[in-house]
């Protein structure tokens, strides 16, 4: 093939591009030009108004700038950043399975290069002895907030009063596992779904004393606005863990209220009003239980249960509501 020929070659396969290209920007009915809508996802006709094409995917971000810095402060990639984690998750994770992206167990000189990875990764991750102390609290706190079934909220304020408590140098001569406890102790009630002391305990590496001491402690130096404990918090939990009806959870509530009203929860443990609420409900409410079995669930003395539950009823009929 001579030259001039792949030169007219050329030349016709061009001109039978551009006349696709001029097809596909024209109007089929009228021949007009082809506009985009971009608030209704539509391509139409600026001449006869025909939709030639609909629903069309807008790839662009969610969200509108006006100039360079509002574009570069809402630009983002990757993950959201989270205080659960001591680098905020920006830093890279290194499976520990050996295997490929199939699924394939890698060979011999690949396994030993991805723990020499590793091992560099976790040195580059926690570089000082400050991070090296986040990484165990906030180990810790997600273990313990897991163990007691809190949510992530919850999580996320425990690993920002560490955080604060490790900035303000709270932490010399108290234990890291001390003070993750008592941060997630008080995460919960801030977040309105309270543990008991005994609870936390139960999953915690340190004694209850020293969790309550170690609370108050926290509290103190960092201002923290922890509200008392509302016994009506605990109902939900007790009640489910019983299987109790709404009924019988809505007038453990109602009970609790009275009590408010006569002054009866003043200096009380409001797990055990909780406890004893829910017993009376059940009662009331012709719904099998046991005080073993409320005690169980609210992890407290059947001696308590019974105490306050006399108080209760003797609350509400001082009331004239029995």
């Amino acid at each position: 093939m001579t030259e001039n020929t792949r030169t007219r070659a050329r030349n016709q396969a061009d001109e039978s591009e551009t006349e696709t290209q001029d097809e596909t920007l024209s109007c089929p009915e009228c021949g007009g030009q082809l506009v985009n809508d971009e608030e209704h996802g539509e391509t139409v006709c600026n001449d006869c108004g025909l939709v030639v094409e609909e629903d069309s995917v807008d790839r662009g971000p969610e969200w509108r700038a006006f100039d360079a810095q509002e574009k570069n402060q809402k630009s983002r990639v990757g993950a959201p950043t989270t205080n659960t984690m001591h680098d905020k998750g920006l830093s890279t994770n290194i499976d520990w399975r050996n295997k490929d992206a199939y699924g394939n167990s890698l060979g011999s000189r690949q396994r030993e290069k991805m723990q020499r990875l590793r091992k560099w990764n976790e040195r580059f991750r926690t570089r000082d002895s400050k991070e090296r102390n986040l990484k165990q609290a906030l180990g810790e706190i997600d273990r313990m907030a897991s163990a007691l079934g809190l949510p992530e909220n919850v999580r996320e304020t425990a690993s920002v009063i560490y955080r604060r408590a490790l900035e303000e140098d709270l932490l010399p001569g108290r234990s890291i596992e001390g003070v993750s406890t008592a941060c997630v102790y008080a995460a919960a009630r801030q977040a309105g779904v309270p543990r008991s002391l005994d609870e936390i305990a139960e999953v915690s590496r340190v004694e209850k004393n020293e969790v309550a001491r170690t609370y108050r402690y926290v509290v103190r130096e960092l201002g923290l606005q922890v509200q008392p404990a509302d016994p009506e918090s605990y109902v939900p939990r007790f009640a489910s863990g019983l299987d109790l009806s709404d009924e019988a959870e809505h007038r453990a509530r109602k009970l609790l209220q009275n009590a408010k009203e006569k002054g009866v929860h003043s200096g009380k443990s409001p797990v055990g009003l909780a406890a004893a609420a829910v017993y009376a409900a059940a009662l009331l409410t012709n719904e099998k239980t046991t005080q073993a079995a409320v005690s169980e669930v609210a992890d407290i003395s059947e001696v308590t249960i019974r105490n306050r539950y006399h108080e209760l009823l003797e609350a509400e009929e001082s009331l004239g509501l029995a």
